[in-house]
């Protein structure tokens, strides 16, 4: 077989059906793009029915997308989203649970609005999403090329950031630990659960931090950017194709070497 037809059924995602949570901006339309640019055909969903229709319209050029309004922070939102995907299509290849928020309040002033709000986005909804899509998934699903879920979760979960982002922090340590339980659960079934805990990324959901400490946060990863569109394409079409077939309960950080570089505050410098 020729070098690139070799990678193309390596990497390829020509036929497959992808549904994105939190598809409609920042990470998530980023992977929406990847995939769709590597064959695949997409689902977006967001809360608003407005967001879902831009993403339709941004995502046109690459390929085909579909935005579904869902409000994922509730097991009936998460059925629903089910629902209107099994009315179109007979089974997915895909699911990237990337619908997050995040709550920032000083220790003593915590709400409990910010731990609720955030648990049941951040992993209610990647744990409810997944039960009511597996059967979707199972009917794709081979032990050649199993269909795949791939939770985003964040380098917060594998380093104290600093910051006052409790609920986000720990949700998010929970999520890559959870891809864990639900890979040895799904596997029997023909699907494969991964991790990716991205770094800083140019996403609105960073970018007060970024306006205000912008050059910091980029100064400390070893390679002294923040991540880039091409750095989470490449990490979704991994996890999402053939090439990771015999991969599953793994976390992939992409995060320029923050979390595993980051020297020890309290060492002295060479």
């Amino acid at each position: 077989m020729a070098s690139g037809a070799r990678l193309l059924e390596l990497f390829g995602l020509e036929g497959k059906t992808a549904v994105i949570t939190g598809g409609t901006r920042g990470i998530g339309l980023s992977m929406a793009r990847a995939l769709l640019d590597a064959g695949a055909s997409v689902v977006v969903a967001s809360r608003g029915a407005d967001a879902c229709e831009a993403a339709e319209a941004e995502l046109a050029p690459h390929g085909s997308a579909t935005g579904i309004p869902a409000d994922l922070s509730t097991r009936d939102g998460c059925v629903a989203l089910a629902e209107r995907v099994g009315a179109a299509h007979d089974g997915i290849d895909i699911l990237i649970n990337n619908a997050g928020t995040t709550w920032g309040a000083p220790f003593d002033e915590f709400p409990e609005i910010g731990w609720d709000k955030v648990v049941d986005l951040n992993l209610k909804a990647p744990f409810y999403a997944t039960q009511q899509l597996a059967p979707l998934l199972r009917a794709r699903g081979s032990a050649a090329d199993p269909s795949r879920v791939i939770n985003v979760g964040s380098i917060d979960a594998l380093q104290v950031s600093g910051g006052v982002n409790y609920s986000y922090s720990a949700t998010k340590a929970a999520l890559h630990h959870l891809t864990r339980v639900l890979a040895r659960e799904l596997a029997p079934r023909h699907v494969v659960v991964n991790a990716i805990a991205p770094g800083p990324f140019p996403t609105k959901m960073l970018a007060p931090l970024l306006g205000e400490h912008g050059e910091r946060i980029a100064g400390s990863s070893p390679l002294a950017r923040l991540g880039t569109e091409d750095d989470i394409a490449g990490a979704v079409i991994y996890l999402s194709s053939r090439a990771s077939a015999w991969v599953t309960g793994s976390v992939l950080t992409v995060d320029g070497g923050i979390a595993t570089t980051l020297p020890i505050g309290w060492l002295p410098d060479e």
